[in-house]
C-alpha cells in the first residue's frame, strides 16, 4: 500500500489539486451530496482513495462521519460518483457538432476541447485516471464503457482522416490513443497558475495532433 501511495504521489509531482468548479455536479445531486463530492475530490487527490476515510471527507465540510451514507452507501459509492460524472462531462465536452468539419480540423478541434476540458478540470480528471483500481466490477464497467465512447470518437475522426487521403497513420486506433493521451497525461503535472492556459495549452496540443497524423507531400 505505502509503494503504491509513493508511485501515486510520483505521478503527480508539479500539479495543483485545486477545488472542483461548483456546477460539474449538476442538479442530479443535492447541494451537501455537491459538497461532499468535492471535498471526496481533495481528499483523494491528496492521500489517494484506499488512504482517505469518510471521516476525511465529511471533515473537509464540516460534517460528522455519519452523513455521508444519507447521500452515498459507501466511499467506493463516492468515487465511482465522481468517475462517472468526470467522464460523462468529458464525453460531453467533445460535442456533437465536429463531423461537419473537415477531418483535420475535427482532430483539431477535439483535442483542443478535451485538452481544454482536463486542463480546467484538472484535480478531478486526475481521479478519473489514478483511483479507477478503487472501483467495483459494476461501477468500473459503467466507467469503462464511458472511456470507449471517448475513444470512439477520436478514432472515427482519424478514420476520416485516413479515407480522406488526408492522414498517414499505420493503425487508426493506435493513433487515437495517442492523441488522448495528450489531454489525459497533463493531469499529471498541470497547474492553473502555471504559464499556461487552459486554451494556450488546448491550442498547442491541436497543432501537435495534427503533426502527427497528417499525411507528408510526396511520403
Amino acid at each position: 500500500m505505502a509503494l503504491r501511495q509513493a508511485h501515486r504521489r510520483a505521478r503527480v509531482v508539479g500539479a495543483t489539486i485545486d477545488q472542483p468548479s461548483a456546477e460539474l455536479w449538476g442538479p442530479e445531486f443535492a447541494e451537501v451530496a455537491q459538497r461532499l463530492l468535492s471535498s471526496a475530490v481533495l481528499c483523494f487527490a491528496r492521500n489517494g482513495f484506499h488512504a482517505t476515510t469518510t471521516r476525511d471527507i465529511t471533515a473537509g465540510v464540516g460534517l460528522s462521519p455519519g452523513a455521508l451514507y444519507v447521500h452515498f452507501s459507501t466511499k467506493e459509492d463516492v468515487l465511482f460518483a465522481i468517475t462517472r460524472v468526470g467522464h460523462e462531462r468529458a464525453l460531453a465536452g467533445l460535442g456533437d457538432d465536429t463531423d461537419e468539419l473537415e477531418p483535420a480540423e475535427q482532430v483539431a478541434e477535439l483535442v483542443r476541447r478535451f485538452v481544454a476540458w482536463h486542463a480546467r478540470h484538472h484535480t478531478v480528471a486526475r481521479i478519473c485516471q489514478y483511483e479507477l483500481s478503487g472501483l467495483e466490477p459494476e461501477h468500473f464497467e459503467q466507467v469503462q464503457h464511458l472511456r470507449q465512447q471517448i475513444n470512439q470518437v477520436f478514432r472515427g475522426a482519424v478514420a476520416r482522416g485516413v479515407r480522406a487521403g488526408l492522414f498517414d497513420v499505420p493503425d487508426v486506433h493506435r493513433a487515437a490513443r495517442v492523441i488522448i493521451s495528450l489531454g489525459v497525461d497533463l493531469v499529471r503535472w498541470y497547474r492553473l497558475d502555471g504559464p499556461d492556459s487552459p486554451k494556450a495549452l488546448a491550442d498547442e496540443y491541436a497543432e501537435l495532433a495534427l503533426r502527427m497524423v497528417l499525411a507528408r507531400p510526396g511520403g
